[in-house]
């Protein structure tokens, strides 16, 4: 039955991609072929009881969950599981770690947060004249900033 009902499919689409084609749409008739394969193929293939199998254990996971004691238990250790994992803040130390790896080490002395090969006296590189020169189009930004005060 399986197999009528994904040819009578794909029939289907042939005829649509025909009818389009006649039209002189030919570019939207190669889609319309190109979708008319799949019914066919997933038969062939053996997926369309592979996705069968898949819906029907989906249906029968979803029932028990309903309905067994068993798996709301599973359900709240699971629960418990990610609470306890964010509570005691696994990414807060995942991003401590990425940080030094990425060479915000203090170097000789220097504050945490320093670039690398700057001492903590070192002066800033002199800032140039015309601060606006090199904005392009955020010029008018800095200006509302200023008038503001920020």
């Amino acid at each position: 039955m399986t197999a009528i009902i994904c040819m009578a499919l794909s029939a289907l689409g042939v005829v649509i991609a025909v009818t389009t084609a006649s039209r002189g749409r030919f570019r939207a008739a190669l889609r319309w072929l190109a979708v008319a394969l799949v019914p066919t193929g997933l038969y062939l293939t053996g997926l369309v009881t592979v996705f069968r199998n898949i819906g029907t254990t989906l249906a029968d996971w979803g029932s028990h969950l309903v309905f067994d004691p068993k798996v709301w238990v599973g359900v709240v250790m699971l629960c418990a599981t990610v609470l306890l994992l964010l509570a005691t803040g696994v990414r807060a130390g995942r991003g401590r770690r990425r940080g030094k790896e990425q060479g915000e080490v203090p170097a000789r002395g220097g504050k945490p947060g320093t670039p690398p090969g700057r001492a903590a006296g070192a002066a800033l590189p002199a800032r140039s004249e015309a601060p606006t020169a090199d904005l392009g189009d955020f010029s008018d930004v800095e200006e509302i900033l200023k008038r503001r005060g920020i």
